[in-house]
């Protein structure tokens, strides 16, 4: 689809490889981002802390992957404060698409994110023994997404389920995808939210174990000068080390661009885009939806069908990894960067990628960087190496994102913001601006490639403060989160 900007892209990479960088997107463009730093841990007079007596016990079942499940957690946390009420430590219900067996303490440290919030909500391991015989169903304290809109607000959960919490002492939530609100929201509910994510969830010893040792293998055993936040918080006692300035001067950082490239055969089937694969591709992703997503082929007899090429217009198509590769030749990037690739497989393999790593040869990922045993406990939990993928993501000297609606790529930005002290940027193509930059391309030159390119990412950049209704997770500059200087 881009033989020519892959050839002049391929041209300039090659003219800049001796020359000093000009542009510098390595580092935060605003130094307004090093202003604000971490404050939801905390206490303050007006913090709520735990009631005196307890409500009943809130249970709840988190669907999704590791990243929706993270998000439920904390939400679990902010509902079981506002109900004043227990919280049973969170189970994880196994899915057909991520097939993971994991629980809570297979990915976080349980002691730690109890410890952490003590002050603050009523947990517990398990429910007592007399609530446990009950059929929760049977008295109707089973919740489901469909009892609860989406993004519900505080009062629907007071008229709701407190008179079942208060009945029954005991309510499940089975489920719980973004069943809570970012707004309105009591600023302490809110405060409590980022404190459960970013202080309360610790990764257990084993993966940051083993993150740790990737982090090393992508940086070459070479290492910041100083422990920054954002290593310390995810890699804990694990946080690679070195013995002086001196030796951190001599040997020099291996930088390196994590991606994530949300180009997996399930996100290309759901949008339902052309790809430029022709009648296989288009017959291939017709199957795959049948099989894997029967709610959208049903909602698609019923509407009004949109054409691929609208929906390019519209910036819903996911970036290919050619698209993926031209944006960071447009931003300057050098042919020998560094490239981390997060995710699981991509669509079409490595045929699909050589445009890519034509450009940039030095791609990496969990599985080539670590052994066939190091990966061993992993293989079969996507959980776990989802784990791996964000915390390589989140430590990394740039993190570029092809899909700002994915959950991972949210809580890594997110995570970024909280820890980088300003020194951690994350790039946001605008994927509908950028549509209308590569509808032109049989015609664009390369330096208007690349100027429209520039200014789409640094505007993607700017330091705003979390607007109305923005998810506090991805968004946590706001004085519920962090604090100003």
């Amino acid at each position: 689809m881009y033989g020519r900007l892959l050839n002049l892209a391929s041209s300039a990479l090659a003219e800049e490889e001796f020359k000093q960088e000009s542009l510098n997107f390595w580092e935060e463009p605003y130094q307004e981002a090093s202003k604000w730093t971490p404050c939801a841990d905390k206490r303050y007079p007006t913090s709520l802390g735990k009631p005196g007596e307890s409500n009943g016990y809130i249970m709840v079942s988190a669907n999704g992957g590791l990243n929706q499940q993270r998000v439920a957690i904390c939400n679990a946390v902010a509902v079981a404060s506002l109900l004043n009420a227990t919280l049973v430590l969170p189970k994880f219900l196994y899915s057909n698409v991520w097939k993971d067996p994991s629980q809570f303490g297979d990915i976080y440290q349980e002691d730690y994110f109890m410890r952490t919030l003590k002050d603050d909500v009523h947990i517990v391991q398990e429910l007592p023994l007399h609530l446990k015989s009950l059929d929760i169903e049977a008295i109707g304290s089973l919740i489901t997404d469909a009892d609860i809109v989406k993004e519900a607000k505080p009062i629907d959960y007071v008229r709701t389920v407190l008179p079942l919490l208060m009945k029954n002492k005991v309510v499940h939530f089975l489920g719980f995808g973004n069943r809570l609100a970012f707004d309105p929201l009591p600023p302490e509910l809110q405060r409590l939210r980022c404190k459960c994510n970013f202080h309360a969830l610790k990764f257990v010893s084993k993966i940051q174990e083993v993150a740790s040792l990737l982090i090393k293998r992508i940086r070459k055993f070479k290492y910041h000068a100083a422990e920054r936040q954002l290593d310390k918080q995810l890699l804990g006692y694990f946080t690679p080390s070195i013995s002086s300035k001196e030796d951190y001067v001599e040997r020099g950082s291996s930088r390196y661009l994590a991606l994530h490239l949300r180009f997996e055969e399930d996100m290309v089937a759901y949008s339902q885009c052309d790809f430029g694969g022709g009648e296989h591709e288009k017959k291939e992703l017709e199957a795959y939806r049948e099989v894997h997503f029967p709610l959208l082929i049903e909602r698609l007899k019923n509407s009004k069908p949109v054409s691929p090429s609208e929906l390019r217009k519209l910036g819903k198509c996911p970036l290919t990894p050619e698209e993926a590769a031209l944006v960071l030749a447009a931003l300057g990037f050098k042919r020998g960067t560094y490239i981390y690739l997060a995710g699981s497989r991509i669509y079409g393999g490595s045929s699909r990628m050589h445009p890519f790593t034509n450009l940039y040869p030095n791609l990496v990922t969990k599985e080539t960087l670590l052994t066939y045993n190091e990966l061993a406990p992993f293989r079969n939990f996507s959980s776990r190496l989802a784990a791996l993928d964000f915390i390589a993501c989140a430590t990394s000297d740039v993190f570029a994102m092809t899909d700002s609606g994915s959950q991972l790529s949210s809580l890594v930005s997110g995570f970024r913001t909280y820890y980088g002290d300003g020194h951690a940027p994350t790039l946001r193509p605008n994927k509908k601006r950028l549509a209308a930059i590569f509808s032109e391309n049989s015609s664009i030159g390369w330096t208007t490639f690349e100027d429209r390119v520039r200014k789409m990412i640094e505007e993607g950049q700017r330091v705003r403060v979390r607007g109305s209704g923005r998810s506090i997770y991805r968004q946590p500059r706001c004085p519920e989160c962090m604090c100003r200087s």
